[in-house]
């Protein structure tokens, strides 16, 4: 057991320092945008490095971007119940502002009235939300506070699933960008977000409703996967946004931007201007890791081939690696065999692996049949 721990050390060693991650330089860098917004950020969204800030940490009302996390918590829900139906409510619908034209007796799965509340910007789908989940309003602002804290979210607190004006009700660019990064996870909030129309089923009366979504990027923008619009007199006009190129995100918020359209695409494009190209690469990656019962004392292993993704050049400079490598395996083993991983971390955060696999196959050891002696002492203390 000693020399397969020794060796085990050994193999991880050695893998370590096979490892190969390429990087190619960037494009020059864009000048760093003006905007019309009174709060602005822009974050990486796969390692949620800030890229631009203004008045990124200052308090201040956020509209109906706060339907982000009503759609989140709606989804997770959904997930979970497996997408139960909600029966709309004369207390669901009695409420001000846009609407997805909801009506007291209507039926539909909960995703679907998540759809319609993100693209139509329904208040009316986000009280029905926020009454099916907890049972009220203020329930419901504990569950979205409960989840911003989880989140990481530090100055923001919720009190309306809409985002109707309260003073009480509050985030910062910085707070929703989080919240955007984490919702991104989500394939079924993306899927939803990065439509620029959609059929919403209803279930009573049967028929489905198509909804436009207000949020111009998604034909404006390359690469634009969404994400909300808001607006009231209080918080002015807000817009968070989000695109992906050559599989990198940028996450842009804008709080109070009187030109948010203009805002959000300078802001991507310097974005995307600190882009670098970094190859994730594993299939230069090798080692012997110890075999215990196998015809062979070890087995070769090799790291999966990656990928080139797009980070920004900030991060590309500080990717750190993890191996991940059992001491010994046990036969048999055979090729393609999953046996470890190769983890790539920016600023302590996973952003990318490749497994590690058995690069052939070994089979266990024959038994040997006793010799003579061995099975007359057998017989013996039989």
């Amino acid at each position: 057991m000693n020399s397969f721990t020794k060796r085990g050390r050994q193999c991880f060693a050695a893998l370590l320092a096979a490892g190969l991650l390429w990087a190619f330089p960037s494009l020059a860098q864009g000048a760093e945008p003006g905007v019309s917004a009174e709060c602005a950020v822009l974050i990486s969204g796969e390692t949620g490095t800030v890229l631009y800030e203004k008045n990124a940490y200052e308090r201040h009302a956020m509209a109906s971007t706060t339907k982000i996390m009503t759609a989140l918590l709606a989804l997770e829900e959904s997930a979970r119940a497996g997408d139960p139906v909600v029966d709309i409510t004369e207390e669901m619908v009695a409420v001000e502002g846009s609407s997805m034209g909801l009506q007291a007796g209507n039926r539909l799965r909960l995703s679907e009235l998540t759809a319609g509340m993100m693209l139509a910007s329904g208040n009316d789908a986000a009280n029905a939300c926020a009454l099916f989940l907890s049972g009220s309003q203020e329930g419901f602002g504990a569950l979205m506070n409960e989840r911003a804290v989880e989140i990481g979210m530090k100055d923001t607190h919720f009190v309306t699933p809409s985002g109707l004006d309260d003073e009480a009700h509050f985030s910062t660019a910085y707070d929703m960008a989080l919240l955007t990064k984490t919702a991104l996870e989500n394939q079924d909030f993306e899927d939803i977000v990065k439509c620029f129309t959609r059929q919403v089923e209803f279930l009573d009366p049967a028929g489905t409703v198509s909804y436009t979504n207000h949020n111009k990027l998604l034909q404006l923008y390359e690469g634009c996967i969404g994400v909300k619009t808001g607006f009231t007199k209080k918080a002015g006009r807000c817009l968070v946004s989000a695109a992906r190129r050559e599989g990198a995100t940028l996450i842009a918020v804008t709080l109070n931007a009187p030109d948010d359209w203009d805002d959000h695409t300078a802001l991507l494009d310097y974005g995307f201007s600190m882009m670098q190209s970094v190859a994730f690469d594993g299939a230069q990656v090798t080692a012997q890791v110890p075999l215990a019962g196998g015809s062979l004392d070890s087995v070769q292993v090799q790291g999966a081939a990656g990928e080139i993704r797009s980070l920004p050049a900030v991060d590309a400079e500080r990717i750190e690696r993890r191996v991940l490598l059992p001491k010994f395996l046990y036969a048999p083993v055979r090729a393609g065999d999953k046996v470890g991983q190769v983890q790539y971390f920016v600023g302590g955060k996973e952003i990318y692996s490749l497994p590690v696999v058995a690069a052939e196959s070994v089979p266990a050891a024959e038994k040997k049949e006793p010799g003579f002696w061995q099975r007359l002492f057998h017989w013996e203390w039989a």
